[in-house]
C-alpha cells in the first residue's frame, strides 16, 4: 500500500479514542464536543449535532448511507440517486448559482457541512449563522486527491460517531485503488474527457476536473498533453481529430449531462458521442472497447463511493485485458 494512503488511513484511528465517550453520550441523550481539523484549522463540533445543514455534494451520498438527518441542504444540487431528494422535510437551499442562504437561518444549525461549489458562499453563511460550526473538507490543492477523500470520510465519521462505517468506506476505496495500480501498465496511454452538449472536453492531467487527479494516483501515461489545460467543469476545447491523432489506448469519461440533463430531448449520451464518432472509429480505445465511463450521477455527486465504483470498473476493464 502506498505510504500516502497509509498515512491518510491513520487519520481514521486517531478519532477512535473519543468514540466510546461519544457513544455513551448518545445513549444517555446528552451531547458533547470534539475537536476536528478542517480546511480552516481546528474546529469544535457538537456531537451528535442537533441540526445539520449539508451543502457539499461530495458528502451527500456518505451522509445518506449513514442515515444522517438533515435540517437543510442543497437538495436542488443533488442527483435523484440520493435519498434526501425524496425527503420533503429538508429545507432546500437551492444550488450554488442561486442559493437561498437566508433559509439556512430557519434550520437553526449547529453544524454546516460546506465545500466544493458552496465554498464561495462561506463568509456569507458565517454571517447568517454565527453560532454554527462550519466544516469544510473540500479536497485541498497540493494534497494527494485520494488522501483528501479519505480525510473527508474519516472526519465525518468522527463527527457523527460513524467510525466503523467510515472505515468500511475507506477500506473499499483503498482496495479499488490497489486494484487499478496492480492492473495498469504504464505503456498504455490514457485520455480523460468530459462530454456535454454533444461536445467533447479534454480533462488535463493532474489539474483537470474530476478525472485529472487520477493521472497522479495511478501514474497514468497521458496520450496527449495540451498546453495551458484548465480545471473547468466542461473541460478544455479539443477536436476529435486531436483525439484521433493521439490514439489513446484508454479513454476515461465523465458524462456531465448525464447528471443534469438526461431528461432533455437533446441529450447526447457520452457513449453515442465517442463510440458513434466516425472520426474516432480507428482509435485503439474505441476499437478495443477500452472506454470507461464514470457513474451517471458523478457530476453532482463525486463522493468517495462514486470513485470507488469507478475505480473498480476501471480495474475490471484493465484486468480483462490481461
Amino acid at each position: 500500500m502506498p505510504a500516502a494512503i497509509l498515512t491518510a488511513s491513520g487519520l481514521l484511528f486517531a478519532g477512535y479514542s473519543a468514540s466510546g465517550a461519544d457513544d455513551a453520550a448518545k445513549s444517555s441523550g446528552s451531547s458533547s464536543t470534539i475537536e476536528i481539523e478542517d480546511n480552516s484549522g481546528s474546529q469544535t463540533v457538537a456531537t451528535p449535532p442537533s441540526s445539520v445543514v449539508a451543502l457539499d455534494n461530495r458528502t451527500f451520498e456518505t451522509l445518506a448511507s449513514w442515515d444522517i438527518e438533515l435540517s437543510a441542504a442543497a437538495v436542488s444540487l443533488m442527483p435523484d440517486t440520493i435519498s434526501y431528494t425524496k425527503d420533503d422535510s429538508i429545507i432546500d437551499i437551492g444550488t450554488h448559482n442561486e442559493p437561498d442562504l437566508e433559509a439556512i437561518v430557519a434550520a437553526e444549525p449547529d453544524l454546516v457541512i460546506n465545500g466544493q461549489r458552496f465554498t464561495q458562499h462561506e463568509d456569507k453563511i458565517a454571517e447568517l449563522v454565527p453560532d454554527a460550526t462550519i466544516v469544510n473538507l473540500e479536497p485541498r490543492e497540493g494534497e494527494p486527491f485520494t488522501d483528501e477523500l479519505i480525510r473527508q470520510t474519516t472526519t465525518l465519521g468522527e463527527i457523527f460517531g460513524k467510525q466503523d462505517e467510515a472505515q468500511q468506506l475507506v477500506s473499499e476505496f483503498e482496495s479499488s485503488i490497489k486494484r487499478v495500480q496492480a492492473a495498469y501498465d504504464s505503456s498504455a496511454t490514457v485520455m480523460a474527457v468530459t462530454t456535454t452538449g454533444g461536445e467533447i472536453g479534454y480533462i488535463a492531467p493532474s489539474i483537470g476536473r474530476t478525472l485529472g487527479p487520477l493521472y497522479d494516483t495511478f501514474g497514468l501515461t497521458p496520450a496527449l498533453e495540451v498546453a495551458d489545460g484548465g480545471s473547468g467543469d466542461q473541460g478544455d476545447d479539443i477536436s476529435v481529430e486531436a483525439i484521433a491523432s493521439s490514439n489513446p489506448d484508454w479513454i476515461l469519461v465523465m458524462d456531465r449531462d448525464a447528471a443534469i440533463a438526461a431528461d432533455d430531448p437533446s441529450y447526447s449520451p457520452a457513449a453515442d458521442v465517442l463510440e458513434g464518432s466516425a472520426a474516432l472509429a480507428n482509435v485503439t480505445a474505441v476499437q478495443d472497447k477500452q472506454i470507461v465511463y464514470m457513474p451517471a450521477d458523478t457530476y453532482t455527486n463525486e463522493s468517495i463511493q462514486t470513485y470507488t465504483e469507478f475505480f473498480n470498473a476501471f480495474a475490471d476493464a484493465l484486468e480483462a485485458t490481461k
